[in-house]
């Protein structure tokens, strides 16, 4: 979900993995050459998540990595099907009240969250989640609660190295 780290784990796990650590979101605004808000403003999200998959399946031909994709990404052309198919996914699932403070101040950058006061943020997250909840359970690893910290990460790398 949005708001819950994964760039930040992202950023700590490659370094622990001494492996390439890729935000898709970053690469798809770099390719496009203007942000994710403005994507969606001029062409959609169905045009987002197309290229976010087409983007997704180009990290098939790379071999030790750490992907941190938007929260919106398993959702959508299989792509959790396919990731799962590829490596390890884990879903770092944060309390809405947790995401809800990270992401209070970022609304104006994130197309989804702009227009939303503080109640109406919480209750997207809450909506948003348990739409995304079938995606995200099929995710390989769960992690909730005190499990979302660098040692259940390194066991999970460990699990399967």
């Amino acid at each position: 979900m949005m708001g819950s780290g994964k760039s930040y784990w992202k950023q700590l796990l490659a370094k622990q993995c001494k492996a390439g650590g890729y935000d898709l979101d970053f690469i798809i605004e770099a390719q496009e050459e203007r942000t994710i808000p403005e994507i969606f403003q001029e062409d959609g999200e169905a045009y987002f998540r197309k290229a976010e998959a087409k983007l997704l399946r180009w990290f098939g031909e790379k071999k030790a990595f750490v992907l941190a994709t938007g929260g919106g990404t398993p959702c959508f052309h299989e792509n959790m099907k396919w990731m799962n198919e590829q490596g390890v996914t884990i879903w770092i699932d944060e309390p809405v009240d947790v995401l809800a403070e990270r992401l209070i101040n970022e609304k104006a950058h994130r197309p989804l969250l702009a227009n939303l006061d503080d109640a109406g943020l919480r209750a997207f997250l809450s909506e948003k989640l348990e739409e995304r909840r079938p995606f995200y359970s099929l995710a390989t690893h769960h992690l909730k609660g005190a499990q979302i910290n660098l040692k259940y990460f390194k066991k999970i790398i460990r699990q399967h190295a």
